[in-house]
């Protein structure tokens, strides 16, 4: 089943109204390299540098990110632009929207509860958000783990790997006798901590994969 409007959208676009977007959108282009850092080397756990960086994730409450989804499961395939408001560990929401800005889905979630709006304006509600999603959508999305795995935390993991300035680069995850593989391509370095850009998350055939715009830390 696919909800949200795919690539073919964009077919749209003239070839006139496309080079006049090319100098702003290299300009733009331009300013994400700069503040992306690729994940690379090896890093150990028990280095002072990963412990203090994992304190610092652990004590963000209250902030919001922004930006590109893609999910491949086979049969569903979905795009959108995503915004993640986290408000506290146990309370989160997350908007899903097509290309033009108009919302395909709207989770929130709080202890004990999961409320889905579509985008005709129905509301299901669940104690389970990830059974949620995957009742109305078929997306099968680790939603009680990514909460922690968005930052660049490990959360329950316990397998996973570092890179060589301190970050998470790679989670191996066990959960009801599938493996989840997740893996950082690159952290943004203007925010502090320095929090994920770019991030894969296999499971089998299916592929999620998350590019983060921008990151808004409540302080």
């Amino acid at each position: 089943m696919q909800l949200f409007t795919t690539w073919a959208t964009y077919r749209s676009i003239t070839t006139r109204g496309l080079w006049r977007l090319l100098p702003l959108s290299c300009l733009l282009l331009t300013a994400c390299v700069f503040n992306k850092q690729t994940t690379t080397g090896t890093g150990s756990a028990s280095d002072p540098q990963w412990k203090t960086h994992l304190q610092e994730l652990n004590a963000l409450r209250d902030y919001q990110t922004r930006g590109s989804f893609v999910y491949n499961g086979g049969e569903t395939k979905t795009y959108a632009k995503f915004f993640w408001q986290q408000y506290t560990p146990e309370k989160y929401r997350l908007l899903l929207t097509n290309p033009l800005g108009s919302r395909e889905l709207e989770l929130t979630v709080e202890p004990d509860l999961a409320r889905l709006t579509t985008k005709d304006g129905q509301t299901h509600m669940s104690d389970v958000p990830s059974e949620l999603i995957y009742q109305l959508t078929g997306m099968e999305i680790p939603l009680d783990d990514l909460t922690a795995w968005l930052t660049g935390s490990p959360g329950r993991a316990t397998e996973f790997e570092l890179d060589e300035n301190h970050l998470l680069k790679s989670i191996t995850f066990q959960q009801n006798g599938e493996t989840w593989q997740l893996n950082y391509l690159s952290y943004d370095k203007s925010t502090s901590p320095m929090l994920p850009s770019n991030l894969e998350l296999r499971q089998g055939s299916r592929l999620i994969k998350l590019k983060m715009d921008s990151w808004t830390l409540q302080k």
